[in-house]
């Protein structure tokens, strides 16, 4: 069953255009990649569908919503049945791990704060973070650490669809590998969507169910890593020239 579909969506910033009618459709269940060359538009697509900027003309459903028109209580309520992963982590640098993801439990729910304290407990568990960590802040921990914590806080709320922006960027080998494991451990756990941003190979490889390739402002390959060996794309090409 499909959770997004992109339609015709077009999107310029004045006279640039970056999309010039993308469609793409993403399944419930799947890990589905977005790749392409720097400065094709994954990321601004990624924030489109989350609402962080509007796009020129087209449609994006996600979840049952048409995005065009959707009123702010609307947007609000969709907006808490997803969880974002930004690149740097974003986290608060005033708020401790525990603060961090609480987060959105706090501004969103009417749970008890012993209950909160349980479920960024649990949160801080199944991320694979120790329980002493939660006390830290942001600038006494690791760049993998900061990647986890900032994990936790996008499934604070238990959503089903997780949006993430080059989640292994700037991490060491052995941490972006496991933080890959991460990944598909939690889409079988908790029944995860997944939508990625990535450049790296070995994680796109190991991870992705489905890719979708953004160049030259139109979707040039939609479909499996096995397949993609038979396109002619210039960057297909080059990107996967040891693997294809």
């Amino acid at each position: 069953m499909s959770i997004i579909s992109v339609n015709n969506v077009v999107t310029t910033f004045e006279d640039n255009i970056v999309h010039d009618g993308l469609n793409l459709n993403i399944n419930e269940g799947e890990i589905y990649g977005l790749l392409g060359p720097s400065g094709c538009g994954k990321t601004t697509l990624l924030r489109e569908m989350v609402m962080l900027q509007q796009y020129s003309s087209g449609s994006i459903e996600i979840l049952g919503h048409e995005l065009n028109g959707i009123s702010e209580e609307n947007a609000q309520k969709l907006r808490q049945k997803w969880g974002v992963l930004f690149q740097s982590g974003a986290l608060f640098s005033s708020l401790t791990l525990a603060e961090n993801i609480a987060l959105g439990l706090v501004e969103y729910s009417n749970l008890s704060t012993k209950m909160i304290q349980e479920i960024v407990s649990f949160k801080i568990n199944i991320v694979g973070l120790k329980q002493s960590d939660a006390n830290l802040y942001p600038s006494q921990i690791s760049g993998g650490m900061k990647k986890k914590a900032a994990l936790a806080r996008a499934l604070a709320l238990d959503p089903k669809l997780l949006f993430l922006d080059e989640p292994t960027s700037g991490l060491d080998p052995i941490s972006a590998r496991d933080f890959d494991g991460l990944i598909l451990k939690l889409r079988d756990l908790l029944g995860l969507s997944v939508v990625m941003v990535s450049h790296d190979l070995k994680s796109i490889y190991d991870t992705l169910d489905k890719i979708a390739v953004i160049d030259n402002k139109k979707i040039v390959y939609e479909g499996n890593i096995e397949n993609i060996k038979y396109e002619q794309s210039e960057f297909i090409r080059t990107f996967f020239k040891a693997n294809i």
